[in-house]
């Protein structure tokens, strides 16, 4: 072997070594025979170094996995005895190899498996065990081995072609058959033999019984002598955790349900005995989480039992199961109130399907109703923020906590529909109770008081947030909170998740302010002070943003008494801010979008006249004209590349918020009937100057862009006379993304306007198309993805375009084009139905293709297109289903190979 290369392989040599080290590996897998210098070495032990022993394994590895079948039947035996030399010397080094090696060796014997079990080695196991027998190293490599079998055969995670799984599923009957019952007794031989000196061997044992209980014969497992050990197991400290697994495996294992049912049981008997129920008596979480996830697993079990038997009719059984569970409740609420919660959230399962059970009940007995109200209690106190939870600096500790809180809330939907009355007492209780006393209670009670009325709204499900009508004792009791919480002052509390959680409830449950509308101003008044958009956490300013404007839409003619109001409270907040060093925004710009937003909404949905909302809109938006103009100027003379980054952005806010005030016009209050025609018309004349400007393109121009495409919906044809000036100056030396981000806005205003277009469109045909040619023209390096990814994009953008066209009756604005440029566009279309591996660009082509066919494949079409029909268009129909790159398991491809065929149906009607 290449000494030198072989250095590569350490994780400490330089990058050339280890560029090396790659580059042979390479030539190995290739090689005819390296594969048997590998086996010598290791067969030999010829190398101490780890890494060398690993690389051996990897080309032996590669050799079964891809080039088995090549080999003879004389090499292919010298691979089954390089592995038993090498498993025979395990047990005589010094030392045991490390456990990565270990690990590569076991998948090597494990792909040998697969390979050869079924054909050449059917002892593979017997050979194994006859060579490890009971020394611990041995029997390490065994386990290993046969973890290594059940991944390859049952890990749910490999997605397997359906010749593997067929092959698998023969390997475990054969299995079954064959060698099972010897291997459960080897377990069983390793478990008595090692469970007391050597608790390394012993977990790992247990963990390969609990792998392999799921596909083989349970009643091999679970019988008296194997359970009993497993049970012993449950009180010994170092085995318990794998004890506990295994045991949730077995319990796991689908089974007869009255079967099902005594297993359970007859396990429980034993683990209560064992003072393993007394849930507060024991200190090691982790074991605890394991248990919890035991106890989960078998009430699941016994409600999976339950349900099958109610299915069958055998309510006698069904009966009994039932009370086994109930057995459980109190077990399951210690796990589930408790402070871990790791331990909490893993018996959550079975907790939200005893109450599902509850729900198919027709009456609950006394016991039932009190376990409900025991599990919603626990809910309370475990949605509860604890005193570590940073809400500064959100970490991975506080986005489990997020996820624990989300499993808590679907056990609070459940239990709405178990009892919703028992629910709204509850939580009644409790917010009643917490907000009498906010001034000296402790943050995290008053926001999950707050948090469980905002549950309220999902848990109780109502029609279009009518939560303040229909049934009375509902209707009254939420009216009572929310007049609560908007009266009892806790909006001023000082905890950035008080305060979040009360603006949350306000929004959720706006239509309370139809109601009571007298308590408008106060929430008003919260929004706009230091408790909401001038909150010292940045945090609580943004959500509230967004959520002021949702709270303002959804008032909306509730809003008239304080619209000027609250544009004079928000002025300073719709300030552009300046890219001048140091000035610190109250809201980032993103933030400002909604505050803009918010303002367009009031004055549109205002019931002052059209004059007066021109007023409105023209104040509101001459500032940001002013600022674009002066700040246009300064990039135009900036030197500093960082200094234009930051006016461009700056511009392009301007543009954005202009953008955003718009979103407040609808079908009802068009730009036109509020007046506002002229002042969006003054912004464009404003803006369409920085498409022309040579710093900062790309920026600029998708900020402008994006405006055009809201005023082409919101001004309709006064927009027109702008589009020529403008597409112009975005064709000028652009590249491939800004094409193909210029193209939806043409396709916008060629769908929107049609006719009314064409003669536009007809001028701007060409000089759009070879500015998209000279883009796809330009060469690109071999390996570039994202560069090819442009170009591809690029061409959809190209063909979408054509079909926007076609589609929308203007095929004249291409057929005026010149007989030589009407040629040169058709064989583009007909090399991206061909050519190109696209199949989404294909299926576009051929929407075009039969289209055209459609408006001139009749006597009066254009001189020579039928030639070009039967020259191009038909052969393309089977030239493009016949390339290799075809591939009908794609859906896309099966909808570009649909329209194929019809364009060949359009073909044979017209012609």
């Amino acid at each position: 072997m290449d000494e030198q290369a072989l250095l590569g392989l350490n994780p400490n040599a330089d990058a050339d070594f280890r560029q090396r080290a790659l580059a042979y590996f390479e030539q190995l897998k290739i090689s005819q025979d390296a594969w048997q210098v590998c086996a010598e070495a290791l067969a030999q032990s010829m190398y101490s170094d780890d890494h060398i022993k690993f690389f051996c394994f990897q080309v032996l590895e590669h050799q079964i996995k891809f080039k088995y079948s090549e080999l003879t039947e004389v090499q292919q035996q010298l691979i089954r005895e390089t592995l038993i030399t090498w498993l025979q010397a395990q047990m005589l080094n010094p030392q045991p190899e490390k456990t990565f090696i270990r690990n590569k060796a076991a998948q090597v014997f494990a792909l040998l498996f697969v390979t050869e079990y079924l054909t050449k080695w059917p002892k593979f196991f017997f050979d194994i065990l006859s060579v490890v027998d009971l020394n611990p190293r041995g029997v390490d490599m065994y386990l290993r081995i046969l973890m290594a079998v059940d991944a390859e055969l049952v890990d749910r995670d490999v997605v397997h072609t359906s010749e593997e799984a067929r092959r698998n599923t023969l390997l475990k009957d054969t299995m079954r058959e064959q060698c099972i019952p010897s291997l459960v007794e080897s377990w069983y031989q390793i478990l008595q033999n090692y469970q007391y000196n050597n608790s390394e061997l012993t977990c790992q044992c247990l963990e390969v019984v609990g792998a392999y209980v799921s596909w083989i014969d349970l009643s091999l497992i679970a019988n008296e002598r194997f359970i009993n050990m497993l049970l012993g197991h449950m009180s010994v400290e170092v085995l318990r955790e794998e004890a506990c697994d295994c045991l949730f495996e077995i319990v796991n294992k689908g089974m007869d349900p009255n079967d099902k049912t005594k297993l359970v049981e007859s396990l429980c008997q034993v683990l209560q005995s064992a003072g393993l129920f007394s849930i507060d008596q024991e200190e090691d979480v982790d074991f605890l989480a394991r248990f919890s996830k035991l106890v989960n697993g078998m009430g699941q079990a016994l409600i999976a039992s339950w349900t099958k038997l109610i299915k069958s009719g055998d309510m006698k059984s069904a009966q009994d199961t039932l009370q086994a569970i109930e057995a459980k409740v109190s077990l399951m609420l210690q796990l589930l109130i408790h402070e871990d919660d790791d331990i909490s959230s893993n018996i959550i399962g079975f907790c939200y399907d005893y109450l599902h059970i509850l729900k198919q009940l027709s009456a609950l007995s006394d016991q039932q109703k009190a376990n409900v109200e025991a599990i919603m209690l626990a809910v309370m106190k475990k949605l509860t923020y604890d005193e570590e939870y940073n809400f500064e600096n959100e970490g991975e500790d506080e986005a489990m906590f997020v996820e624990y809180r989300k499993q808590l809330k679907l056990l609070l939907d459940r239990l709405a529909q178990v009892s919703p009355e028992l629910l709204l007492a509850s939580v009644r209780r409790v917010f009643n109770t917490t907000l009498q006393n906010w001034q000296t209670t402790r943050f995290m009670e008053i926001e999950v008081a707050i948090r469980l009325l905002y549950m309220l709204a999902e848990a109780l499900p109502v029609s279009h947030g009518a939560h303040f009508s229909g049934d009375v004792t509902k209707a009254t009791a939420l009216q009572d909170m929310m007049r609560t919480l908007v009266t009892s002052g806790v909006s001023a509390y000082q905890h950035t998740s008080v305060t979040l959680e009360f603006f949350e409830t306000v929004v959720r449950y706006e239509k309370f302010f139809a109601v009571e509308p007298q308590h408008i101003p106060t929430v008003l008044m919260a929004f706009l002070d230091h408790r909401g958009l001038r909150h010292t956490s940045p945090k609580v300013r943004s959500r509230t943003a967004y959520l002021f404007s949702r709270f303002v839409k959804s008032l909306n003619k509730q809003m008239n008494p304080f619209i000027e109001d609250v544009l004079n409270r928000i002025q300073d907040l719709l300030e552009l801010s300046p890219p001048e060093n140091g000035y610190q925004a109250l809201l980032s710009s993103d933030d400002q979008l909604f505050i803009y937003e918010t303002a367009g909404v009031l004055i549109v949905n205002s019931e002052y006249s059209a004059e007066r909302k021109q007023v409105l809109m023209r104040n509101l938006l001459t500032p940001l004209m002013e600022k674009f103009k002066v700040l246009l100027e300064k990039l135009m003379m900036a030197q500093d590349e960082d200094r234009q980054m930051a006016l461009a952005d700056c511009l392009n806010h301007a543009v954005g918020f202009a953008s955003r005030t718009s979103k407040a016009f609808s079908n009802k209050q068009t730009v036109k009937q509020c007046g506002c025609s002229e002042v969006y018309l003054d912004c464009l004349q404003t803006f369409l100057p920085a498409l022309s400007c040579p710093l900062q393109k790309e920026v600029l121009r998708s900020g402008v862009r994006t405006f055009l495409h809201r005023m082409i919906i919101c001004l309709e044809e006064e927009v027109l006379p702008f589009i020529p000036s403008a597409s112009e100056h975005m064709l000028k030396d652009c590249e491939a993304k800004d094409l193909q981000e210029f193209i939806p806005l043409i396709n916008q205003i060629t769908a929107k306007f049609k006719t009314q277009v064409s003669p536009f469109l007809q001028q701007m045909f060409m000089p759009l198309l070879r500015a998209i040619f000279e883009v796809l023209l330009i060469p690109a390096e071999e390996n570039d993805q994202s560069a090819a990814l442009e170009k591809q994009m690029l061409r959809r953008s190209y063909f979408a375009f054509l079909q926007t066209v076609t589609g929308s009756g203007m095929s004249e604005v291409i057929a005026n084009q010149g007989a030589e440029n009407v040629e040169r566009v058709l064989f583009t279309v007909i090399q991206g139905a061909v050519d190109y591996p696209d199949p989404i660009a294909q299926k576009t082509c051929f929407i075009i293709l039969s289209k055209l066919v459609e408006l001139w494949g009749g006597k009066d079409g254009p001189v020579g297109f039928a030639d070009f029909v039967y020259k191009h268009i038909v052969p393309a129909c089977f030239l493009a289903p016949l390339k290799q790159t075809f591939d009908l398991a794609d859906a896309q491809t099966v909808l570009a190979l649909s329209e194929c065929a019809v364009t060949l149906k359009t073909i044979h009607l017209k012609r």
